[in-house]
C-alpha cells in the first residue's frame, strides 16, 4: 500500500475507533508525516517493503535533533501505525523489535498542602466571580481532575447527594470520583447562586463563565498565574500540577497505589508509580536536612576537603 494512503486510513481509524484525544491525534499525525517524508526520501513507496533496518535508520536520523522523550513518543506512533497495517492488511510489522528508551523521567512538580491552602484561601467568596473561580480550583485539586476533564464536565455527572462525580477521561473511559465534603459548600454555592444567572444559553456544562460559555483551559491557566503572582507562591504551577498535588498528598496520607491509580484514571499503574518516587525523595530530603548523622557526614566531608 502507498504510505500516504495507509496514513489516511490509519488516521481515520484513530479518529473514529480508538478514542484518542484531539491532542494525541495531532501528535501521532506529526510523527507519521515525518516518517512518510523519510520513506519518500529513501524511495520506499510501499508499506510492505518497510524493514526493521529502515525503522532503525529513521530513528538514527531523528536522534540527531530530538530528545529521548520525543523519540519514545514517535516510536509509540510508529508501533501503532504498523500494528494497524498488520491487523487489517496482513502486512509484516517492522516495529516488533523496536526499543527506545525514554531516558530518566523528571519527578513531577507539585504544590504542598500549605501552598494549596494558600491558593484556595485567595478567594473571599463574596462575589459571583470569586465563587466561580474558587469552585473551579476546588474541583481541580479536590478531585484530581485533568484540566480537559474539568472543562468538559457536564452538570448531570455531578451528584451532591452521593458526593460523587462521573468523569469521562482519556479514551472515553468513565471513572467515579468522590467529592471532598469540604468542597461541597462552595460548589453548591456556585451551582445554586452563580450558575443560574450566567446560564443564558442553557448550557449543560458544569463550569460556564459570565457569558454562558464553557470554561476554557487558557482562562484557568491565566487565573492560576494571577493567584501564584499575588500570593508570592514560588512555583510555576499549572492546573496539571494541582493534579500531581492531589496524588502526592493521597500517598503521603497512606492511600494505596491501586486506589490512586483508579482515582486518577491511569490505565497502567506504572504511570502512578512516579508518585512513590516523589514520596521517597521527600523522605530522603527530610533525613538529609534533619538527622544529626547526615549533617555530621557533611562536616566530615568538609574537613577532608581542607
Amino acid at each position: 500500500m502507498k504510505p500516504k494512503a495507509a496514513f489516511d486510513l490509519y488516521m481515520l481509524d484513530l479518529k473514529m475507533n480508538q478514542g484518542l484525544s484531539e491532542k494525541s491525534q495531532i501528535a501521532y499525525a506529526t510523527d507519521l508525516k515525518e516518517y512518510l517524508e523519510f520513506l519518500e526520501s529513501n524511495n520506499i513507496n510501499d508499506t510492505k517493503h518497510i524493514t526493521p533496518e529502515n525503522i532503525e535508520q529513521f530513528f538514527k536520523f531523528l536522534a540527531k535533533t530530538k530528545k529521548s522523550s520525543s523519540l519514545a513518543r514517535c516510536a509509540s506512533s510508529l508501533r501503532s501505525f504498523h500494528k494497524y497495517l498488520s491487523f487489517y492488511f496482513d502486512e509484516m510489522n517492522p516495529t516488533l523489535q523496536l526499543e527506545i528508551s525514554k531516558g530518566k523521567k523528571a519527578l513531577p512538580v507539585y504544590a504542598t498542602a500549605k501552598e494549596i491552602d494558600q491558593l484556595l484561601r485567595f478567594f473571599d467568596d463574596e462575589t459571583p466571580t470569586s465563587i466561580y473561580w474558587h469552585s473551579v480550583f476546588e474541583l481541580l485539586y479536590g478531585c484530581g481532575l485533568r484540566i480537559s476533564e474539568a472543562c468538559n464536565l457536564t452538570i448531570n455527572r455531578v451528584n451532591f447527594e452521593t458526593a460523587m462525580l462521573r468523569v469521562l477521561g482519556k479514551g472515553n473511559k468513565e471513572r467515579i470520583i468522590p467529592i471532598p465534603k469540604g468542597s461541597i459548600p462552595i460548589l453548591k454555592s456556585y451551582i445554586d447562586v452563580v450558575r443560574p444567572t450566567w446560564n443564558k444559553k442553557n448550557s449543560n456544562y458544569f463550569f460556564i463563565n459570565q457569558f454562558g460559555k464553557r470554561i476554557n483551559q487558557r482562562a484557568i491557566q491565566r487565573k492560576l498565574n494571577e493567584i501564584v503572582l499575588k500570593e508570592n507562591i514560588n512555583k510555576n504551577l499549572t492546573p496539571h500540577k494541582l493534579r500531581h498535588s492531589y496524588a502526592t498528598q493521597l500517598l503521603e496520607n497512606h492511600a494505596d497505589l491501586r486506589s490512586i491509580q483508579e482515582l486518577l484514571g491511569h490505565s497502567d499503574v506504572k504511570t502512578t508509580e512516579i508518585y512513590t518516587h516523589i514520596h521517597n525523595q521527600q523522605l530522603f530530603d527530610t533525613y538529609q536536612n534533619n538527622h544529626p548523622l547526615a549533617q555530621e557526614q557533611d562536616l566530615n566531608n568538609k574537613k577532608k576537603d581542607k
